[in-house]
C-alpha cells in the first residue's frame, strides 16, 4: 500500500499549487517574524501556536491589501454596475489556505514556514471555522463570492457578523449535545470594522401621515457596525469585500431612567439591541418564527440599502466626481439579489426608501424595485417557506406593513382583472394569508417585487413552475428561469484535494481551475492505465490520512482498504438517513448470516448537525450512533463494517472527507432536494454517487452518463402518484423480509439493549406517517448497494466511472452558474481580466 506523501515532498509539488511567489521566501519569513513582534508583541520563548497562526494570517492579508485598494478603487473609478448578493448566511470556513491558493503563495508560505522550524497543517488547524451558515444555502454563498471575484464582477456579500455562529456539536452517550461556537473568542484576523460606515437601524415606532408624505416615528434605534472581509479572486488581482453588519446600541441614555437612579439598568437594556448579531438560528429548511429573526433579517437589509444608495450616490464618473441626486438610475447600476426569502424586507425596505425618503410616485418606486431585485427559491419543502404573522410587523415594522398591504392591493387588482371571478385564485396567490392567524407570504412578496425568480436546479425550477408557485408563473412565465448551482473548484479540489488536481493539470494543463469544463479532456484518458493507476493512487492517499484523522479523534480502527461510504448533510427526515441505517443494518445481518463469505468492505460514514428543535432529527442521530456501537464492537463483523457519526460536521471536516470518499450518499425523496451542492463536491472529488433522480443529481447523471453513477428508487412523477394513491408502509414492512428483520431490531431493541423502547417513536413514524417514503425505495436501494459492493472488488472498473465523473464535472462550477446569473439577471458581464498587481 502506497505511503502517503510527506509535507516536504508535497512541497515538491508545484503547478497548481502555486510555483508563483518561491523567491518571496525571505520576505514572508521576515514579515512573519515582523508581525510575530509588532502586531501580536510575542517572540520565539513565549509564542503559542495560535500566535504563529495570526503572524501567518496577517503576512497573507499584507499580500492582499493592496489588491483590495485597488480594486474598489478601480470601481469607484470606472462605476461599472454592482451586484449585492443579500444573504442571511455565509458558510466561509477557513480562510488562510483559500487565500494562499488564490494568491499563488501557498508553496512560498509553506517553504517558509518549514524554514522557520514550524509545522503548516498545525498553524492551519488553529484557525475557527467562519461557521456563520447552516448548510447548503450559506456555503453556496460563499463559493458564489469565490466566482464573482473570480469572474471580475463588482460585487458584494450582505450578511451578519454573528457574534456564534453555528453551535458546535459534541455526540455524548449517543446524542447530540449543542454547544456555542464562540469563533471570535480569540479574534479575526481577516476582517476590519469600519466604523465610519456605521448605519442606524429603526425599529417599532408608529406612522403618520402627513401633508408632507409618512412619516415613521417614535422608534427604537440600533447602530449597524459593519465588518469587511477581503473576497480574493483566483490570481487576477482582484479581491472583493464581503460585508458584514454587527448590532450596536446607540450611546445615549433616557435622562429621566438616570435621574432616579435607573442608570445601570439603562445601559444594561441597550445592551439587548446588541442581541440581534448575537447569534445565527440553526434551521435549516425549517421556518421558526421568533421576533428576533425578523429583526435580524430587518436589521440586515435595512443596513445594507443605506449603504448600497450611499455608495451609488456618490459614485465618480471618470476623473469627475458627480454626485446623483435621484435613484431613477439606480437598476441601471445596482441589481440586489435576494438568497431566498430571508433578505425579503429589501423589497418593502426599497420601497419606503423611494417613497418617503425620495418621495417617488408609487408607480416610479416600484418599477425601480421590481428591475433592481432579484429572487432564488431554495425549497419547495412547506415548513421551510417563511410565513410572519401580521401582529409581529405591526408591533415592529409598522410602516412596511402598510407597504406590503398596498403592493398586495395593486397586485390583487391585477389578478382580478386577468381572472375576473376567481376568489379561490385571488385567495392562492395574495400576500396575505387569512386564517386564525393573518400572516404574509414571504415567497409571494419575493416573486411580485422581483424581476427575475429562479430556482436551482432544473428538475426543482420545473417544480417551482409546475406546482409550487404555478400561479405566479401562469401569470409571469418569463420572470421564471433556471440557475443550477456550482461549487469553487479553488476551494473544492485545488485547496482540498492537491494531488488530483496535480494529476488533473499534469495531463490537461492548468485552464480547468479557471475553466471547469476543460475536464471534458480527460474522457479521452479513460482507458489510459498509468492515469487511472494515479487517480486510485490518490484516492488510497486521501483515504489513508482521513483513516489517521479518524482513528486519532474517534479511537476506531478503520480498514483504508474498505470502500469509504459517506453520507454527509444537516440530518432532516427528507434526506433520508433512515434509508442508509436500513441498508448498514441489512449488511449487518447479511455476514451476520454468512460470516464466512467474502463480503466487500464497508466504513459508512455519516456526518450532520439536527437543528436543536427538531426531536425526529435528534433521533436519527441516535439511531446512527446506536448502530454503530453494536456493529463496531462485534467481532464476527470484524473489519468489514465500520459505521462512524462525524461529529460537528462543518467545512473543514467536510475538506478532509470530501477527498477521501468513494461513494456519495444522495438518496432523498426524488422532488424534495433543491439541489444539493455536496453532491457536486463528491464528483469532482472522485467519488461515485449512489442517488436519487433528484436536485442537481438529475444533472449530474446527464454530464457523466447515467451509468456512471447509481441511480435508484422512485421518480418525481412516480412519488406523486403514490400520493394521490396513498403510501402504505405496512405493504413494504410485510412484504420484504430485510425491512421486516431491520425495523423489528431496531424497535426491538437490539441496537439499544438498555432502552428497548428507545426508537419506539422513530419506528411508529416510519410505519404510519412518514411523509418521505423511505420503505417505497427500500428494495431498489438495497439492490444499487449490492451493485455497488460488485463493482467496487473491480478497482479498474471502478476508476474508470470515476475519471467520467470527474470529466463530467464542468456545468457545476459556480463560476458557470454566476456567468448565468450575471448575464441573464444582473446585465453585467463576466470577465477573466484581472486588474494590475500593485507594488508591494
Amino acid at each position: 500500500m502506497p505511503k502517503p506523501l510527506t509535507d516536504q515532498e508535497k512541497r515538491k509539488q508545484i503547478s497548481v499549487r502555486g510555483l508563483a511567489g518561491v523567491e518571496n521566501v525571505s520576505e514572508l519569513k521576515t514579515n512573519f517574524n515582523r508581525h510575530l513582534h509588532f502586531t501580536l508583541v510575542k517572540d520565539r520563548n513565549v509564542a503559542t501556536k495560535r500566535d504563529y497562526y495570526f503572524a501567518l494570517a496577517h503576512t497573507v492579508r499584507d499580500h492582499l491589501v493592496g489588491r483590495w485598494i485597488r480594486t474598489q478603487q478601480h470601481y469607484y473609478e470606472t462605476d461599472p454596475k454592482r451586484v449585492y448578493y443579500l444573504s442571511l448566511e455565509f458558510y466561509m470556513g477557513r480562510t488562510l489556505q483559500n487565500t494562499m491558493v488564490n494568491l499563488a503563495l501557498e508553496n512560498a508560505c509553506d517553504e517558509a514556514i518549514y524554514q522557520l522550524g514550524l509545522d503548516m497543517e498545525e498553524l492551519q488547524e488553529m484557525e475557527e471555522d467562519a461557521g456563520l451558515g447552516n448548510g447548503g444555502l450559506g456555503r453556496l454563498a460563499a463559493c458564489f463570492l469565490d466566482s464573482m471575484a473570480s469572474l471580475g464582477l463588482a460585487a458584494y456579500g450582505y450578511g451578519i457578523r454573528y457574534e456564534f455562529g453555528i453551535f458546535n456539536q459534541k455526540i455524548s452517550e449517543g446524542w447530540q449535545i449543542e454547544e456555542a461556537d464562540d469563533w471570535l473568542r480569540y479574534g479575526n484576523p481577516w476582517e476590519k470594522a469600519r466604523p465610519e460606515y456605521m448605519r442606524p437601524v429603526h425599529f417599532y415606532g408608529r406612522t403618520e401621515h402627513t401633508p408632507d408624505g409618512v412619516k415613521w416615528v417614535d422608534t427604537q434605534v440600533v447602530l449597524a457596525l459593519p465588518y469587511d472581509t477581503p473576497v480574493p479572486g483566483y490570481r487576477n488581482n482582484i479581491v472583493n469585500t464581503m460585508r458584514l453588519w454587527s448590532a450596536k446600541a446607540p450611546c445615549e441614555f433616557h435622562l429621566k431612567d438616570f435621574n432616579v437612579g435607573g442608570y445601570i439598568q439603562a445601559v444594561l437594556d441597550k445592551n439587548l439591541a446588541e442581541n440581534i448579531s448575537r447569534v445565527l438560528y440553526p434551521n435549516d429548511n425549517f421556518f421558526e418564527g421568533k421576533e428576533l429573526r425578523l429583526k435580524q433579517e430587518y436589521f440586515v437589509v435595512a443596513a445594507t440599502l443605506q449603504d448600497i444608495i450611499r455608495r451609488y450616490k456618490a459614485s465618480k464618473f471618470g476623473s469627475t466626481e458627480v454626485v446623483r441626486v435621484d435613484l431613477t438610475g439606480l437598476p441601471d447600476k445596482v441589481a440586489i439579489q435576494l438568497n431566498d426569502t430571508h433578505p425579503a424586507m429589501a423589497i418593502p425596505e426599497l420601497m419606503r426608501i423611494l417613497l418617503d425618503d425620495e418621495k417617488l410616485p408609487w408607480d416610479d418606486a416600484w418599477d425601480i424595485c421590481v428591475r433592481t431585485c432579484a429572487y432564488t427559491n431554495h425549497t419547495v419543502l412547506p415548513e421551510a417557506l417563511e410565513r410572519w404573522p401580521i401582529e409581529l410587523f405591526q408591533n415592529l415594522l409598522p410602516r412596511h406593513l402598510e407597504i406590503i398591504y398596498e403592493i398586495n392591493r395593486r397586485h390583487m387588482e391585477r389578478i382580478a382583472a386577468l381572472f375576473p371571478g376567481n376568489e379561490d385564485r385571488l385567495r392562492r396567490m395574495s400576500l396575505i394569508e387569512e386564517g386564525d392567524q393573518k400572516k404574509i407570504n414571504m415567497a409571494h412578496l419575493c416573486i411580485v417585487g422581483s424581476h427575475a425568480v429562479n430556482g436551482v436546479a432544473r428538475i426543482h425550477s420545473d417544480i417551482i413552475k409546475a406546482s409550487v408557485f404555478k400561479d405566479f408563473y401562469e401569470v409571469d412565465p418569463d420572470k421564471f428561469q433556471n440557475k443550477t448551482n456550482g461549487i469553487t473548484p479553488r476551494r473544492w479540489l485545488v485547496m482540498c484535494n492537491p494531488g488530483l488536481a496535480e494529476v488533473i493539470a499534469e495531463r490537461i494543463g492548468e485552464d480547468f481551475i479557471r475553466d471547469l469544463d476543460q475536464l471534458k479532456k480527460l474522457r479521452k484518458f479513460v482507458d489510459d492505465e498509468a492515469f487511472l493507476r494515479d487517480v486510485a493512487k490518490i484516492k488510497q492517499e486521501n483515504k489513508m490520512k482521513f483513516a489517521v484523522h479518524l482513528e486519532e479523534h474517534y479511537k476506531v480502527k478503520i480498514n483504508p482498504n474498505s470502500m469509504f461510504d459517506i453520507q454527509v448533510k444537516r440530518i432532516h427526515e427528507y434526506k433520508r438517513q433512515i434509508l442508509n441505517c436500513l441498508h448498514i443494518i441489512t449488511l449487518y445481518n447479511r455476514i451476520k448470516k454468512e460470516p464466512n463469505k467474502v463480503w466487500t468492505p464497508r466504513t459508512v460514514m455519516i456526518g450532520g448537525k439536527a437543528a436543536p428543535g427538531y426531536h425526529t432529527a435528534k433521533m436519527i442521530i441516535r439511531l446512527i450512533t446506536a448502530i454503530g456501537d453494536i456493529i463496531n464492537h462485534d467481532p464476527v463483523i470484524g473489519d468489514r463494517l465500520k459505521v462512524i457519526f462525524l461529529e460537528n460536521y462543518r467545512v473543514t471536516l467536510a475538506e478532509k472527507a470530501i477527498p477521501a470518499a468513494d461513494l456519495s450518499e444522495q438518496i432523498s425523496t426524488a422532488g424534495t432536494e433543491a439541489s444539493g451542492t455536496g453532491n457536486m463536491k463528491f464528483m469532482l472529488n472522485g467519488a461515485l454517487t449512489i442517488g436519487t433522480m433528484d436536485g442537481a443529481n438529475v444533472e449530474m447523471a446527464e454530464e457523466a452518463g447515467e451509468d456512471n453513477l447509481f441511480i435508484f428508487g422512485m421518480r418525481v412523477e412516480d412519488v406523486e402518484a403514490m400520493d394521490k394513491k396513498g403510501y402504505n408502509a405496512n405493504e413494504y414492512y410485510q412484504r420484504l423480509p430485510e425491512l421486516k428483520q431491520a425495523i423489528d431490531q431496531i424497535s426491538n431493541g437490539h441496537f439499544s439493549p438498555k432502552e428497548p423502547e428507545l426508537f419506539k417513536d422513530l419506528v411508529s413514524m416510519l410505519m404510519n406517517y412518514d411523509r418521505f417514503k423511505v420503505f417505497a425505495d427500500f428494495e431498489d436501494y438495497i439492490k444499487c448497494q449490492d451493485k455497488v459492493s460488485a463493482l467496487y472488488k473491480n478497482t479498474k472498473e471502478w476508476t474508470r466511472k470515476v475519471v467520467m465523473n470527474i470529466a463530467g464535472c464542468g456545468k457545476f462550477s459556480s463560476d458557470r452558474t454566476i456567468s448565468q446569473y450575471a448575464r441573464e439577471i444582473w446585465g453585467v458581464e463576466p470577465t477573466l481580466e484581472g486588474i494590475a498587481a500593485p507594488d508591494e
